[in-house]
């Protein structure tokens, strides 16, 4: 395979086109104009909110495909694409098992906004970074007046080692998806970045060998299986580094902006 022959670019935000601080660099807007002047659709992917992953890429937010928490929404400009709706009755099924997981904060998240029914004072402005539109509530079982994507829990320290034993039993019934050192998000089966992605490449009939992916997460791991051209961050989850046919620098030396680069260099010498 040549790297010339690529025509799509999908990319996890946090960990990967983000760097520590949630920024994206200058440099990457540069190589995004270049990527359209070669015909290279872009796809960003995400466990976040939409309206924070367009906060994120305000400068070309019309100009690519977005898919949000984790698979649940994607959207290109205001158009929406395709969602994956979680049922309001699982969803309050399965609230009272997760209250009783210590250290834990749960995020109803819908598609208009994120609900969390919590007083303590510090973990919304933690929230804010990852979800832009939020309400704090009495109670999630009450909130009927949206569409609801998933359910995002976050754990003080080690989502993977103290939420997921308690939800595996689940897995037969939800997506159960470790997305971060703190996170993990329950959804609907279908509902997965893999599965997001698949629904494009067969929209612009782009196969997976002219597919490049970047991820650094478990929950980049279905989109990762849809490409050729896979890479995981240098900082990524051993899981990743599994799968993964390649492996480029971590998200603070911009590994994504050096394969894009490369990238680039390909298509000028065709």
């Amino acid at each position: 395979m040549e790297l010339s022959q690529v025509k799509l670019v999908v990319t996890d935000m946090d960990g990967t086109l983000l760097n520590s601080k949630g920024e994206v660099s200058a440099n990457f807007y540069d190589l995004f104009r270049e990527l359209q002047a070669n015909n290279i659709h872009f796809i960003a992917a995400s466990g976040r909110q939409y309206f924070s992953m367009v906060e994120k890429l305000e400068p070309i937010k019309d100009e690519i495909t977005i898919i949000a928490e984790n698979g649940g929404l994607t959207k290109r400009g205001n158009k929406e694409l395709a969602k994956t709706i979680l049922s309001k009755d699982k969803i309050d099924a399965i609230l009272p098992l997760l209250r009783t997981i210590e250290k834990t904060f749960i995020v109803l998240c819908g598609k208009n906004k994120a609900y969390i029914e919590t007083d303590d004072i510090h973990f919304p402005k933690l929230l804010s970074e990852y979800y832009s539109e939020f309400n704090t509530v009495t109670d999630l079982t009450e909130v009927t007046d949206d569409e609801f994507l998933k359910l995002a829990i976050y754990h003080t320290e080690d989502s993977e080692a103290f939420i997921y034993p308690k939800v595996k039993h689940l897995e037969d019934e939800f997506k159960i998806k470790v997305s971060g050192q703190n996170w993990l998000d329950i959804s609907h089966h279908d509902a997965n970045k893999g599965f997001a992605l698949k629904q494009v490449q067969e929209e612009f009939g782009i196969t997976e060998d002219e597919t490049m992916v970047f991820g650094d997460y478990n929950n980049d791991l279905e989109m990762l299986d849809c490409a050729y051209f896979s890479y995981a961050m240098k900082n990524a989850h051993p899981n990743v580094k599994a799968v993964a046919r390649f492996e480029t620098k971590s998200n603070d030396e911009l590994g994504v902006e050096t394969v894009l680069q490369e990238l680039i260099a390909a298509k000028k010498q065709r």
